[in-house]
């Protein structure tokens, strides 16, 4: 790849987005790894892509109506997980397919070419603008900022929601706001990424970091780089060998997990607990 393209606008924004974008989904990744919560990415990314389309239907700005759609789908499943008598796999799952339906509903009522569509499909994060830039420094900074204020919160609420409240943090309301800023980071990566990929960026990387160590202020650390890396060589490769940039960066999101699955000091841990429990004369199958 000839390096002088590097000087070009187009180019500048795309590594700048692919650094606010790692950022912001590996952060929200470690809350959804931890808390059990990985279907969430789903469900949310489909909300926004639903909200997206229709906004396009109707006439007004897409990332509007995807953010709209996304904190709806996020308001809705907080409660459903609190109130109700089942995992909250369960309402998530509800969600992912009531804005399953109305996104190919909304994107069969676009009129015309179904280009605009595509591309919040799949995402295309060689033509974000500045308007997307801003989006994404905005929504970033947002999530650092509250990571860093209220870690030690947060960390309550991952360990153990109800002890957390028991001592006076207030759980509920930390966890819906973890929910509404999966849906801001979903909407501001939503044109870079796509709705049918950006889940994957929030999982891959925490889950590489999960799979590395059990200190949380590293896994986050961990999450970021591995985000982050994820997006530049993506991109990277998709400009080398001509790709879809956002399946290229996911599928790189993705290597990075399993090199680290491979590697993780986690599986030495297990298996030396499962020949402990074991006890001697005993056989591991």
């Amino acid at each position: 790849m000839d390096l002088s393209i590097l000087s070009y606008q187009f180019m500048q924004n795309a590594i700048l987005a692919g650094l606010l974008g790692g950022v912001a989904c590996s952060l929200i990744g470690v809350f959804v790894v931890t808390m059990n919560l990985s279907f969430i990415g789903v469900a949310i990314s489909h909300a926004a892509f639903a909200g997206a389309l229709c906004g396009a239907w109707l006439g007004f700005n897409p990332l509007a109506g995807a953010f709209l759609f996304s904190l709806v789908a996020a308001a809705v499943i907080g409660p459903l997980a609190d109130r109700g008598e089942f995992n909250p796999d369960t309402p998530i799952g509800i969600i992912f397919s009531v804005t399953m339906g109305m996104a190919f509903l909304f994107m069969g009522l676009l009129p015309g070419p179904k280009t605009q569509a595509l591309e919040l499909l799949w995402g295309s994060i060689l033509t974000v603008n500045d308007r997307d830039l801003l989006l994404l420094a905005i929504v970033a900074a947002v999530v650092v900022s509250l990571v860093v204020l209220f870690f030690k919160e947060i960390q309550a609420v991952i360990f153990h929601r109800e002890v957390a409240l028991a001592v006076g943090i207030p759980a509920s309301l930390i966890f819906y706001g973890l929910l509404f800023l999966t849906g801001s980071v979903i909407t501001a990566s939503l044109r870079s990424i796509g709705g049918l990929l950006i889940f994957n960026l929030i999982l891959n990387p925490a889950a590489a970091a999960y799979q590395l160590t059990y200190n949380l202020p590293l896994m986050f650390v961990l999450s970021s780089f591995f985000g982050v890396l994820s997006t530049w060589v993506g991109l990277f490769l998709s400009c080398l060998f001509d790709l879809p940039s956002g399946a290229t960066i996911v599928i790189v999101s993705a290597v990075i997990f399993v090199i680290a699955a491979s590697f993780s000091p986690k599986r030495k841990v297990k298996k030396w607990r499962e020949e402990v429990s074991a006890g001697p004369g005993k056989v591991l199958f």
